[in-house]
């Protein structure tokens, strides 16, 4: 039996953009080409129960509209099954929020950014050596594109940890922990639809952080690179998920794709 992929959903988008789009489960499986039956989706935020490590191939940890400093006890108890996910080999991956509570989980520091929010899609550099024979990272350009919304990051990585990639604004956008563990500041599963989404929804706060929405609505662009990174680490778990063909193949045409995934309610895959 194979396992499946467990998405630990912390938290929901905004009203507005949720029922457009619906939730962070449903773009991360879509973004990252998998079929409903290879994942399961646990809503911690909720009160739903974490599964045994050994129950699952791997982990996705979601974005949330909390904040890692909040400390709330359900991000507490998280962090401690990741590290004991971690301690049974599983492989994971955060993702904005997510990356920032594994953070806390293996001793690094998040906070709020001193350099202000980041929002838009941004070019993302790969820092030269280790970014480039690294799973996730190898072959791909020295920029990429990448979509962002966030104002907490991580001021200091985890001791041992990686720091694979940067922004202008943020200096932790990529980092690895051991050998199975990525944390990612940007947003793989993001389609420019949503991009253009959170911008609009946000666009008060973005403005009186001194920036300008409309600039940032006009640098919206496709970001398909970013979503193979997300696909690559798929590939770490594919062999438990039964998959591992299809997510090979499915790399190769992301590549050169656009980003329709996760652009409507649709589960349709790329």
């Amino acid at each position: 039996m194979h396992l499946p992929l467990l998405i630990l959903e912390t938290g929901d988008p905004p009203p507005r953009i949720r029922a457009r789009f619906g939730g962070f489960a449903h773009w991360i499986r879509t973004a990252a080409g998998l079929p409903a039956q290879a994942v399961a989706v646990c809503r911690v935020h909720d009160g739903d129960a974490l599964p045994a490590p050994e129950r699952i191939a791997a982990c996705i940890i979601s974005g949330s509209p909390a904040n890692v400093t909040e400390g709330l006890p359900w991000m507490e108890e998280s962090a401690a099954w990741l590290r004991e996910a971690a301690r049974a080999h599983r492989p994971l991956l955060g993702i904005c929020f997510g990356h920032q509570l594994l953070a806390h989980a293996f001793g690094g520091l998040v906070d709020f950014n001193p350099k202000g929010r980041e929002i838009g899609t941004v070019p993302i550099a790969l820092r030269d050596g280790e970014a480039h024979t690294d799973p996730l990272l190898a072959g791909l350009p020295p920029t990429i594109f990448a979509h962002t919304t966030h104002e907490q990051t991580v001021l200091k990585p985890p001791p041992g940890a990686r720091v694979l990639a940067r922004s202008e604004r943020d200096d932790c956008h990529v980092v690895r922990i051991g050998e199975r563990i990525w944390g990612l500041q940007f947003h793989p599963e993001f389609s420019s639809a949503i991009m253009r989404a959170y911008i609009e929804e946000r666009s008060e706060g973005v403005a009186a952080s001194g920036l300008d929405p409309k600039q940032l609505l006009g640098e919206v662009r496709p970001a398909p690179l970013a979503r193979v990174v997300l696909r690559r680490f798929v590939r770490q778990a594919a062999i438990g998920l039964g998959l591992a063909g299809a997510v090979a193949r499915d790399e190769k045409a992301m590549a050169h794709a656009g980003d329709s995934a996760g652009s409507s309610l649709s589960p349709t895959l790329p």
